[in-house]
């Protein structure tokens, strides 16, 4: 008779999947994520006791640990499969803790695929439960209980009730924080472009004026730009040079959880959060219906661009027979891994190229079909041919001055044919192809544009820039990047306004006490070096007792001290205008869950409150209202009319002053990855559309991201708002 085995995993989407390429003596069954962890009514650290752990079974967990014992106990072998990393190698340990299984023996079983091959080859191959991981988790863990449990009670006692500080996250909203100080002081410096319109006999071309008697020119003010365009009168614009060479771009590296993370909110709009929980359904598979359940992705927490040598030849197979000899490289392309990371992961791929996304797209959901698009063209394009551009520099001398004017065009796509990487700023490559013209060529000046700027401040923080600053600062690790910024915003010390970050008054306030009384906590690098001595926990290298006792020693004297030295805060409320309907008193704006709302300042004796309604400029076109912003429960921005419930009028997007050219009604202001800001007409039967003009588009259009860009619907449903 055949041992039986008992397989356990995190979830049951994993263990469904997994069931299914196991054969009958095989049992999978799932932990439902960790099993024990720290009590949340007690510090569960015994300091005096070298920073021993007390752990307790999760509420609610009793059911299931009966459920597991009762396998157990019928099964001849335990293989013990949660995800390959710290926190599932923890939970592998916790479990072999409460079925009783010795962690020295080959009870773990570590795949970075849910696929037919990964899991039988996986079952083949058990190993011990690696302790020096589980000591790197268990040390993040109490770190964060011994910062977390001794802060957040001295944020309650002189700032607010409810407070709390993390260790990491408190340094994520310092980021943001620095970056408003930065706008905040930045002075702008003024500056001037001169661009020439300029015939040759072969077509026109546009030059950008760079140099003056060969050192670079640059023009502040304006009475320096009339002294130019002064030296410039009357003199001949004659070519002076034509270089022309080829250009190669290389394709970016297959995707690691962060630029992943990154890529997902550029191109579709996505939040860490909402990327990593699509991720995680592809990882642990789908019904693909004849096909079944299979892993559409490998494992998706990894800092490695890495690729097996497997997924490598099957992809450059796969370019080969759809793309041609020229789309693949003579070699296979090998990328460096940047900084210190865990190589022991696969960078994010398809499970099998053969699997093309149009052949999944009836069988998963649009979100899904979107994001393994993603992860599959750029593991496509990471092993593509380069692209090649020819690329033509035109310099033009005018006097003393010196212009310049250069265009691209491909001459061949390469991996580009597949996937080009986004960007977080609006820079644009050059492209286009200029005119045929020759050294010594004169050409004629049909205009000459001067045009003045104004240096910019640095942008404030998207959650793809955010990302990635946590990312190059060495803050946090993969798996961590969604849950900081989730925590951050639901703490209220950071809101989220068009995309971008700013830090409230509650934040500002954290952020400046901890600057003050303990700056190791809220220092960018002191936190990067923990994440290093974490690392070295997890290599074997350090011990983890010693690097929380060398921590927490003067962690609690700087503790002590901030206890005495810091009274207690007061964030006064902003008063308004506005009277209480109760009782007279001038309201006060409150910051709550939802967002600022106006309340009664005489709390608890009056409970009057009222939503705060921010005009936007426009009246309603049904009534003689104002439109105001206003906002769910879940806290999505739409636009209504300020006489609700009287006036219905709702939309998810910004209504405008500006009449249809068609119609005459107003029309409302869209934003659309593909096509840009436009405004268009929501009047039945009209349709008009119109580009949005470039010195029109400061301000916010009000687009929701998660939106379709093809929405038609324009009005929200009152069951969509309910459901919010």
């Amino acid at each position: 008779m055949s041992n039986k085995v008992l397989v356990i995993v995190e979830s049951p989407a994993k263990a469904k999947t997994i069931s299914k390429f196991l054969g009958r003596r095989y049992q999978v069954k799932a932990s439902m994520g960790h099993v024990r962890d720290l009590p949340k009514s007690q510090f569960g650290v015994d300091v005096e006791g070298d920073f021993n752990p007390k752990y307790i079974t999760i509420r609610g967990k009793g059911e299931l640990l009966k459920e597991l014992r009762t396998a157990a106990k019928k099964s001849d072998q335990i293989l013990l499969g949660p995800d390959p990393d710290r926190e599932g190698e923890a939970i592998a340990w916790h479990l072999a803790q409460v079925l009783g299984v010795d962690e020295h023996t080959p009870c773990r079983i570590e795949f970075n695929e849910i696929t037919k091959s990964a899991i039988q080859n996986a079952v083949k191959k058990p190993r011990p439960i690696d302790t020096s991981r589980v000591e790197a988790q268990q040390a993040r863990r109490i770190l964060d209980r011994l910062v977390g449990y001794n802060l957040s009670p001295l944020l309650w006692r002189k700032i607010r009730k409810g407070l709390s500080a993390g260790r990491v996250q408190s340094v994520a909203v310092r980021l943001i924080g620095d970056r408003e100080e930065e706008i905040n002081d930045f002075v702008p410096e003024e500056y001037w472009s001169l661009t020439a319109e300029l015939k040759g006999d072969k077509g026109n071309l546009q030059a950008r004026l760079v140099r003056q008697d060969e050192n670079k020119l640059e023009i502040n003010n304006g009475e320096r730009m009339d002294q130019v365009l002064g030296e410039l009168s009357g003199q001949d614009f004659v070519v002076s040079e034509v270089k022309r060479k080829e250009k190669r771009r290389n394709p970016a590296p297959p995707f690691t959880t962060s630029s992943l993370q990154q890529e997902a909110y550029r191109k579709l709009g996505f939040t860490a959060r909402k990327t990593m929980m699509i991720a995680q359904q592809l990882y642990e598979g789908l019904d693909l219906g004849k096909e079944g359940t299979v892993g559409l992705v490998t494992y998706i927490r990894t800092d490695s661009v890495r690729v097996s040598d497997g997924a490598v030849e099957e992809v450059r197979e796969h370019i080969q027979n759809r793309f041609g000899a020229d789309y693949q490289p003579a070699e296979p392309r090998v990328y460096e891994n940047k900084g210190k990371i865990q190589n022991a992961h696969e960078a994010i791929r398809p499970t099998s190229v053969a699997r093309e996304p149009e052949t999944l797209k009836a069988v998963v959901t649009n979100d899904q079909f979107k994001l393994y698009k993603l992860i599959y063209e750029r593991f496509v394009a990471s092993q593509m041919s380069s692209a090649v551009m020819d690329t033509t520099t035109i310099e033009i001398k005018a006097g003393a001055f010196g212009f310049r004017a250069s265009g691209s065009v491909l001459k061949f796509p390469g991996f580009m044919k597949v996937y080009i990487e986004g960007r977080d700023d609006d820079s644009k490559d050059e492209e286009g192809l200029l005119p045929e013209v020759f050294a010594e060529e004169k050409l004629a000046l049909r205009k000459l544009d001067p045009k003045q700027h104004f240096t910019q401040p640095p942008p404030r923080y998207s959650e793809a820039t955010l990302v990635r600053a946590l990312e190059e600062r060495g803050i946090g690790r993969p798996s961590t990047y969604a849950p900081i910024i989730e925590t951050i915003v639901a703490r209220g010390y950071v809101v989220r306004e068009d995309k971008q970050f700013y830090l409230t008054e509650l934040g500002e306030v954290v952020v400046d006490l901890l600057k003050e009384h303990f700056p190791d906590i809220i220092d960018v690098e002191f936190t990067a070096d923990m994440e290093d001595k974490l690392d070295a926990i997890e290599e074997g290298a350090a011990d983890w007792k010693r690097i929380l006792r060398d921590f927490y020693e003067p962690f609690r004297e700087t503790l002590e001290d901030a206890e005495e030295k810091i009274g207690e805060i007061e964030i006064a409320d902003e008063v308004t205008d506005q009277l209480c309907e109760v009782c007279g008193a001038n309201l006060v704006i409150k910051q709550g869950r939802f967002g600022r709302f106006l309340a009664c300042p005489r709390f608890p004796e009056c409970r009057f409150t009222k939503p705060l309604l921010e005009e936007i400029g426009v009246p309603c076109p049904k009534c003689d209202g104002h439109i105001v912003i206003r906002r769910t429960k879940k806290g999505r921005k739409f636009f209504g009319c300020a006489n609700y419930p009287e006036c219905d009028y709702v939309s998810w997007e910004r209504p405008t002053n500006v009449p249809c050219p068609q119609c005459g009604k107003p029309m409302v202001q869209k934003e659309s990855k593909k096509l840009g800001t436009r405004r268009l007409c929501t009047t039945e039967g009209c349709g008009y559309e119109e580009a949005v003009p470039d010195g029109e588009k400061g301000a916010s259009p009000g687009w929701l991201p998660g939106a379709p860009d093809d929405a038609e619907t324009i009005k929200p449903s009152t069951e969509q708002l309910a459901e919010e």
